[in-house]
């Protein structure tokens, strides 16, 4: 998040396609604040709630991303519930934390939310062209509605942990 002078007129950072299209990423105990959000066959329903929620405890503790490392995947663990996690450069005083650990490819998509099937089926392939399997994937949202409207695009980051 930015600071709070340039909220009105954005409040997502930039996303930089290049650092995270067709890349492999190793995290070594990458921090995450984590909370859940309530869907409906994988369809938020309080994810705006919860994090605004999430982001007002992040800045409160001085401890967001600003700079293009800044990530918020979500993992769907059931129809039912998606586990949501935001880059931290922190600790996150009465929050649950989480570090990711692994190797995680990514591949950038660019569209409505209701195209993420077919692009799982589409990182699933590349996947395969490199012998490689998800053992579990997270998706990032790069942008709010509001910004993606702004910067006309509508960028999603699927990362693949592989084993």
């Amino acid at each position: 998040m930015n600071d709070s002078s340039s909220k009105a007129d954005q409040c997502c950072p930039e996303f930089n396609v290049d650092k995270w299209d067709n890349k492999t990423n190793v995290w070594n105990n990458k921090l995450f604040m984590q909370d859940n959000v309530r869907t409906l066959f994988h369809i938020p329903l309080n994810m705006g709630g919860v994090v605004t929620k999430m982001f007002e405890k992040i800045e409160a503790a001085g401890a967001s991303i600003i700079d293009d490392d800044y990530l918020m995947l979500a993992y769907d663990p059931s129809a039912w519930k998606s586990e949501i996690y935001i880059t931290v450069a922190k600790e996150v005083p009465n929050s649950k934390m989480a570090k990711l650990s692994g190797t995680f490819i990514s591949k950038v998509f660019d569209g409505p939310f209701e195209s993420a099937p077919k692009w799982m089926k589409e990182m699933d392939a590349y996947l395969a062209e490199q012998d490689k399997k998800s053992i579990k994937y997270y998706m990032h949202y790069a942008y709010c509605p509001k910004c993606s409207k702004k910067y006309g695009h509508n960028y999603y980051a699927i990362f693949a942990q592989i084993g």
